[in-house]
């Protein structure tokens, strides 16, 4: 997975760093003791065949289980910076002082920094003495593609607007400070929301603490474009229609990693293992499948619109039948050498078609049962702004059906932030309802939501009409974007993330370089919160030829730009910017792609969910 001009690589490599100097710091053999949630992310940093050369013999999780017996001489407990986490860390050391493990020296690393908190936890349950070292690591960014990165905080936005706790503020100001000591001094910010006005403020300060005694490196990235999740809280609540976000969706990508029923792979799985005729007729369940652009066939289609991964596959299918058939016109013994050669690339480019073909039925029939396409149908007619203002007769059949209460709540909190609120009679039949059929333990949920921003009474007249007008948010037939001669399926290609819905903040990502956001003043005063246009001025001796970096429209051509998502962003985004980036022929700049989490609608409103028990 290399990467473009700025290769976030080079982010991987500076955290492996701080992880060896850790590692290095305690001679002798090492078990590592993980934080579950913590194992899967940071596989994309070191494997276990690279902290294997680094004397780590063992790994376990942290649990309420006591280690299984071992030999090392340390033990280290790398953990993210949460107190429930000590309790459990606490259990295990009693554990292990119970059955004298006392030849062996404990080691707390914290992720991505150290907490009093913890600290203070540990001292309640008198363990803090029992620890040679407590260290923090400072992994804050999580290289998943050559494009894309993110922080793994998926708490984010619940912890901005529900709890009042801007810590995640200070870390993606830290992880940005980070990125500028790999790429060198950003000279452009630009930014959209209070939080994005407040990680600036931050990064200022953080500059200011260093005293000028910043990494001298040549800037590579020219623009940072900092987008809070609060400006343009419609995407998340849409349905994703790239094949990326349905997977996602349905099936949820957790590390570039997704786990799929095994048994529409187990006929494939068999075409490989037939030499083996006493293979077991049993099937593993679960079938866990790589994401990333190391794959080609994955990395042409992951953000096409589903409609046109099918006709995709079916040309791969068509090109893999065509190369096996080459042997027949293979006459002499170098063109069957030429053959024999290439099949080992051909082997793996017809795994690749039959896997992805399987994924594509998963989805499909996940699309074509219950009411996904009915759900779909009314998102449109709400992001055209239809029928906003009243109690919709879909959503209320979809409650009386006891649909998924995932589904009823994004469509309620879509159609309440399109229409700037909803009517208090409006509001509380929606509210009531919820409540007599999916249980009173739902009503924290309502509440948050309502403190979130995106359940709340009509605030005055809604500014969506203007805003979607503006931004041309919506077309309404496809057939009208075909203007010079393409067929429907080649514009899907190229409009994957909705159906017909471009994603507001990608919107203001493209309307930042041309026109420019002074072209779209308007709207840019009704979006919530501040809006930031600054520059850090370069050491003359690292100023760009191009010109003085101080304006967006200097050396646009050619340029990149890092656009920050803070609260998570979705596939769909993703797949947009991507699509900016594939015009930079244009004259456009290179998007990188960095964010809090990577989100979907069902994960957000979980992670803003609170559940009562039953």
């Amino acid at each position: 997975m290399t990467g473009g001009k700025v290769d976030l690589a080079l982010v991987r490599e500076a955290t492996r760093l701080e992880l060896v100097k850790l590692l290095d710091g305690i001679p002798g053999t090492k078990a590592i003791v993980w934080d579950e949630k913590l194992a899967g992310p940071f596989s994309q940093v070191a494997d276990y065949a690279f902290l294997r050369t680094h004397d780590v013999c063992k790994m376990y999780y942290i649990n309420t289980s006591k280690l299984p017996s071992n030999t090392v001489a340390h033990i280290i407990f790398l953990t993210r910076p949460h107190t429930h986490l000590m309790d459990l860390i606490n259990q295990q050391l009693r554990m292990e002082e119970a059955l004298g493990g006392g030849k062996k020296d404990y080691h707390l690393w914290l992720v991505p920094r150290v907490s009093l908190l913890c600290e203070q936890r540990l001292e309640e349950h008198g363990v803090h003495g029992s620890l040679a070292s407590i260290r923090e690591l400072p992994l804050l960014l999580y290289r998943l593609d050559s494009d894309l990165a993110s922080m793994e905080l998926p708490m984010c936005f619940r912890d901005l607007h529900l709890d009042s706790d801007p810590s995640c503020l200070f870390l993606v100001a830290q992880a940005l400070m980070t990125l500028q000591g790999v790429f060198g001094l950003i000279p452009n910010i630009y930014g959209k929301g209070t939080a994005a006005k407040q990680v600036y403020d931050l990064m200022v300060r953080m500059r200011r603490e260093m005293g000028g005694n910043e990494p001298q490196v040549t800037p590579q990235i020219d623009q940072l474009i900092l987008i809070d999740r609060s400006v343009d809280l419609i995407t998340p609540l849409a349905t994703q229609l790239t094949y990326d976000g349905l997977i996602d969706q349905f099936f949820t990508i957790n590390n570039c990693t997704v786990k799929l029923p095994g048994e529409k792979f187990a006929a494939q799985s068999t075409t490989e293992s037939n030499t083996n005729s006493n293979m077991d007729n049993s099937f593993s369940e679960i079938k866990t499948i790589q994401l990333n652009s190391s794959e080609e066939l994955y990395s042409e289609i992951r953000d096409f619109n589903f409609s046109a991964v099918g006709p995709r596959l079916s040309h791969h299918a068509k090109s893999v039948v065509a190369q096996y058939e080459e042997r027949h016109a293979a006459k002499t013994m170098g063109e069957l050498k030429q053959f024999v050669q290439k099949i080992p690339q051909m082997e793996a480019y017809k795994q690749s078609v039959a896997t992805h073909t399987a994924v594509a039925e998963l989805i499909q029939e996940r699309i074509t049962k219950g009411i996904f396409w009915p759900a779909l149908q009314m998102e449109q007619e709400f992001l055209k702004g239809l029928d906003t203002d009243k109690v919709n007769p879909f959503v209320e059949q979809c409650i009386a059906q006891k649909e998924s209460l995932n589904t009823v709540l994004r469509l309620i909190c879509l159609q309440c932030t399109v229409n700037n609120g909803l009517k208090p009679r409006v509001l509380e039949h929606y509210k009531r309802d919820i409540i007599h059929t999916y249980g009173y333990h739902h009503f924290l949920t309502l509440e948050n939501l309502e403190r979130a921003g995106l359940l709340f009474a009509h605030q005055g007249r809604s500014t969506y009409a203007v805003v979607r007008k503006t931004l041309q948010l919506t077309v309404d037939d496809v057939r009208t974007l075909c203007t010079r001669g393409e067929s429907v399926m080649q514009v899907l290609t190229l409009l994957p993330c909705f159906l017909l819905y471009a994603p507001l903040s990608a919107r203001l990502v493209e309307f930042l370089q041309v026109p420019g956001w002074r072209a779209i003043t308007g709207v840019l005063q009704v979006l919530p919160g501040p809006t930031l246009t600054e520059t850090q001025q370069l050491p003359s001796a690292l100023r760009h030829r191009r010109g003085s970096g101080g304006s967006v429209q200097s050396g646009l051509e050619g340029s990149t730009a890092l656009v920050f998502f803070i609260g998570g962003c979705t596939y769909s985004e993703i797949a947009a910017l991507r699509f900016l980036s594939s015009r930079v022929d244009q004259g456009g700049p290179e998007y990188i792609i960095a964010t809090t989490k990577i989100i979907n609608g069902d994960t957000f409103l979980e992670s803003i969910a609170d559940p009562l028990p039953t």
